[in-house]
């Protein structure tokens, strides 16, 4: 199995909008692609995680509209599986009001299964003739794992045991050491290569679109007009990643190349170390390589952590791999020099609450950003936390092997405390 392959396969692809709104969206237009008729009425449950990412964010063609809801709504109306995570794209006005509509008569309804601890959105869909259908997404955002209809199963990962590859290369990252991962960097091919770059010029794109948005990144901006801030290269790449998560958070009509199943993390996992590369005039192809890097790690801390944390996934476990890919671009596979940097950001910022997807994400994207350069920089040349401090280990491994164990166990109560929080608000 060629991990760097499976992890670019399974983790990183184009999504236009927040991943876990188009995710309930896609789970409702596979179910929906099932019925004879189109479906007039849709039942959704989803694990806590998804249930908070979705509550605040704007979704793309919605003329700045939020929530699980009308992404379920528009899903089940558009039906078309086959544009994955791009499946928003199929909307337009029409289709958006009679999404709202269904909403507004309370024929879309969605609910909070708490004992779903992974990545887990369950779809029953029904059309005007009674045609009942269900869907459910869990694993990753676009694993199918149960199909039926009218009590037909057509698809059940559990009854066949099929082990998918989603979970193979997941259990095979977990065993993976830091020096492994390096390797598959190093031997990274030119298809491999070719498809980074393509993440790199979207996600440049969605924060060209950014700029014109008097969001976080403007106000970076407006600091350094001020002369509060100096442009130098830790500002400028705050500026860019701030600019795309700006767009994608406003619900812009813009795909992103995601790292993690996530667009932020692929903001952070991409552009941080792009910029930098560029910036320190390394090669393009060594960039390339160590944006392959970022993609692995920002996969490997996610496997200890969980698809959808307490704790940033855009901050931390991006910032993990966008710090690691800046000291490979300066000292290769130096695995000391690159434990040194991993310890510093988690160390830094590892105690980072995610309180569900919105504009503030564009917050934490910065101070990612910024950690991760900082911690790479004093990394690349020796010096960084010990595991004599904290929770930092005798190895990357180690530390990250804590995180997520704290973010896993420590951390359990976080998740169904700002749900609740979040639902009691709605009230």
């Amino acid at each position: 199995m060629n991990i760097l392959k499976e992890v670019l396969k399974h983790q990183v692809y184009p999504a236009m909008g927040c991943t876990e709104p188009v995710s309930v969206a896609l789970c409702a237009a596979y179910a929906a692609a099932e019925l004879e008729e189109t479906a007039v009425q849709g039942h959704f449950r989803l694990d806590p995680g998804t249930y908070k990412n979705g509550c605040g964010v704007r979704i793309p063609n919605t003329d700045g509209e939020k929530g699980n809801l009308l992404a379920a709504a528009m899903g089940m109306l558009i039906a078309k599986p086959d544009l994955q995570m791009e499946i928003l794209s199929g909307a337009d006005a029409e289709l958006l009001q009679r999404a709202k509509e269904l909403v507004a008569q309370k024929k879309v309804c969605l609910e909070v299964a708490p004992e779903q601890q992974g990545f887990y959105i369950e779809a029953t869909l029904q059309d005007k003739n009674g045609n009942k259908t269900i869907c459910v997404i869990s694993g990753s955002h676009t694993n199918v794992t149960y199909l039926s209809k009218n009590q037909t199963v057509l698809k059940d990962s559990k009854i066949h045991e099929e082990k998918t590859d989603c979970h193979a290369f997941k259990e095979a990252l977990k065993k993976a050491t830091l020096a492994d991962l390096i390797t598959w960097a190093d031997n990274a091919d030119g298809e491999d290569l070719t498809y980074i770059k393509k993440g790199v010029e979207m996600n440049l794109k969605a924060a060209e679109m950014g700029q014109a948005l008097q969001k976080v990144g403007f106000y970076i901006k407006e600091l350094v007009r001020k002369k509060l801030l100096h442009m130098d290269l830790i500002t400028s790449t705050k500026i860019l990643t701030a600019c795309a998560a700006d767009a994608r958070m406003d619900g812009q009509a813009v795909p992103v190349m995601s790292s993690g199943e996530s667009g932020n993390q692929g903001v952070v996992t991409i552009l941080v170390p792009w910029k930098v590369g560029k910036e320190m005039d390394v090669s393009e192809e060594k960039i390339l390589r160590s944006i392959a890097l970022s993609h692995l790690l920002n996969g490997y801390v996610k496997v200890f952590t969980g698809e959808l944390a307490p704790i940033c996934g855009c901050a931390i476990a991006a910032g993990v791999g966008a710090t690691a890919a800046i000291v490979y671009q300066q000292r290769g596979g130096n695995v000391p020099a690159m434990t040194l940097a991993i310890n510093n950001i988690i160390s830094d910022i590892g105690g980072m609450l995610c309180d569900g997807a919105k504009s503030g994400c564009a917050l934490k994207v910065v101070s990612s950003a910024d950690a991760a350069i900082r911690s790479a920089f004093m990394g690349i040349n020796d010096y960084g936390i010990t595991e004599v401090e904290g929770f930092v280990g005798r190895s990357a491994e180690e530390t990250i092997q804590n995180l997520g164990n704290i973010s896993t166990v420590g951390m359990r109560a976080v998740d169904p405390m700002i749900v609740g929080i979040m639902q009691e608000k709605m009230k």
